[in-house]
């Protein structure tokens, strides 16, 4: 296990919980590329040994706030998502029929497979996702709700891949006169 990018993914875990205000429950999408994590382009050189670094912290994260996590495959499985069977089933999503590896899904969505506790993989989560974070460019943001915000985080590396956030909020709808918070009404 690499424990740089083991401790690297704790921090930014948090960093993500304070900044997106996730509650429990709440889905959190996540997109690796373990080739971008060390320094190569993606989807040419899968990193077992660094989705296994990754996993761990986000189960541990995961479990700590009680959140869903969902895991993004990559281009090759149409950016499907492995998650729990419970989240499934809470939500109404549709499995689908895939294993994915590490050439085909991904190294990090692979190691979803291996380490949750019964997991499944469906198509969409029909942009249910809360907040996520984008590790290597690679795309989250068709699984978040509507209203994207973009998150700044202290440290915009996983090793060598760049880190995008994101959290959502509602939309805001009614114009100039609309008031938006329940003060003064």
């Amino acid at each position: 296990m690499d424990n740089a990018i083991y401790n690297q993914v704790r921090d930014l875990l948090d960093e993500l919980h304070s900044l997106a205000g996730l509650k429990e429950k709440d889905i959190v999408v996540v997109g690796c590329s373990t080739s971008e994590v060390i320094g190569e382009k993606i989807g040419t050189s899968s990193s077992e040994d660094v989705a296994k670094s990754i996993m761990k912290a986000l189960l541990e994260k995961a479990e700590e706030y009680n959140w869903s996590l969902a895991i993004q495959c990559c281009e090759h499985l149409n950016r499907a998502l492995v998650i729990e069977r419970e989240t499934m089933e809470r939500y109404g999503f549709e499995e689908v029929t895939v294993v994915p590896v590490a050439k085909a899904g991904g190294a990090l969505a692979a190691e979803g497979m291996r380490s949750f506790k019964d997991p499944v993989v469906v198509e969409t989560i029909m942009a249910k996702g809360k907040a996520g974070i984008d590790i290597g460019s690679t795309l989250i943001g068709m699984h978040l709700k509507p209203v994207v915000v973009p998150l700044r985080f202290n440290n915009k590396f996983i090793g060598k891949a760049y880190v995008t956030g994101a959290k959502t909020r509602p939309k805001l709808i009614g114009g100039e006169r609309a008031k938006y918070t329940r003060e003064g009404s």
